[in-house]
C-alpha cells in the first residue's frame, strides 16, 4: 500500500476529462453517468460539474448528498472517490467555473434558465498507478 499525498494524485489527474459521478436513487439503486469537469482540473478534494435543475441526478442528490466519483486515466491509473454533493445555484461562482465549451450545451451561458452546478467534496479518494494503490482522507 503507498501513501501518495493529494497533490500526487492530482497531478496525474489532471489529464482525466471524464468522471462517472454515481448517486443513490430514489429506490436505492446506484445510478453513475459521465460527467466532464470542462477543464476544471486543478483537483484540491473538490470537483465541480454543470448539469440541469430538473434532471435525476440532481433529485438523487438532493435526498442523499453521498455520491462517488470514478477517474481513469493512462496506463492503469484508476482514482475512486467517496464525498458529499451540494448543489449551487449563485451564478458568480457559475462565472468561477465556466469555460466556453459549456456554451455549446447551456445556450445563454452563465444565465441559462434552469443550470446548476454539482460540487463533489472527497472525503476519500482510492487509487491505482499499475501494482501501486492507496487512499488518501480529506478533512471533511
Amino acid at each position: 500500500m503507498s501513501d501518495r499525498s493529494l497533490p500526487e494524485i492530482s497531478k496525474k489527474m489532471r489529464e482525466i476529462d471524464i468522471a462517472m459521478l454515481s448517486t443513490h436513487t430514489e429506490g436505492g439503486e446506484i445510478a453513475g453517468r459521465p460527467m466532464s469537469n470542462n477543464g476544471d482540473v486543478e483537483y484540491d478534494g473538490d470537483s465541480y460539474y454543470f448539469t440541469w435543475e430538473d434532471s435525476r441526478m440532481v433529485d438523487d442528490i438532493k435526498r442523499n448528498k453521498k455520491v462517488a466519483l470514478s477517474f481513469q486515466g493512462e496506463k492503469a491509473f484508476l482514482v475512486a472517490v467517496e464525498g458529499e454533493a451540494e448543489l449551487i445555484r449563485d451564478r458568480e461562482i457559475f462565472r468561477q467555473h465556466w469555460t466556453p465549451e459549456l456554451d455549446e450545451w447551456f445556450k445563454d451561458g452563465v444565465d441559462t434558465e434552469g443550470v446548476v452546478l454539482i460540487k463533489v467534496h472527497a472525503t476519500r479518494a482510492h487509487y491505482w498507478d499499475g501494482e501501486d494503490e492507496g487512499e488518501v482522507r480529506l478533512n471533511s
